[in-house]
């Protein structure tokens, strides 16, 4: 599927694969190896962004996926986010969605929803809250977002 299918289709929390079709280098081509990862690898949909206007040109939708975390004695040092444009070239595959009842954790600002964590219950939402100290994340249920239902303000 288009990268423009993903923005107007695929849930924040899935599990999306992007591929560019080429077949994978062996290991020994170390460079080729790199250029061929920045191009094909999975990650989870943390961020939709609608095109934003800018005075002489304006920017494309994308969505940002969150790829991974490295870290050392369980603090974690960097965060591995690809954002991804609607004109892109890849092709991109859902691999897995929410499931319904799991709790999304969510953070607005600047015109845009990122996706913090995808939990699996409300009370494991509200101890990841309190532990990473989110102040004005929101919780929303799977399965909840017709109505709006599935929507709590949480304080830290």
């Amino acid at each position: 599927m288009s990268a423009n299918t993903i923005i107007d289709q695929t849930p924040l929390g899935a599990l999306i694969r992007y591929t560019d079709g080429s077949p994978k280098p062996p290991a020994r081509f170390t460079k080729k190896l790199a250029a061929w990862e920045r191009s094909n690898g999975v990650g989870r949909l943390v961020k939709k962004e609608p095109p934003r206007p800018y005075p002489t040109w304006t920017a494309p939708a994308s969505f940002t996926l969150h790829e991974g975390n490295f870290s050392s004695d369980g603090v974690i040092l960097v965060t591995i986010m690809r954002s991804h444009s609607a004109d892109s070239r890849l092709v991109f595959e859902v691999i897995d969605e929410p499931k319904v009842g799991q709790v999304r954790v969510l953070l607005d600002f600047g015109g845009s929803t990122e996706l913090l964590h995808l939990a699996s219950s409300v009370t494991a939402a509200e101890l990841w809250i309190a532990k990473e100290g989110y102040r004005n994340a929101r919780l929303q249920v799977v399965g909840d977002e017709a109505d709006g239902a599935g929507e709590a303000g949480i304080a830290a």
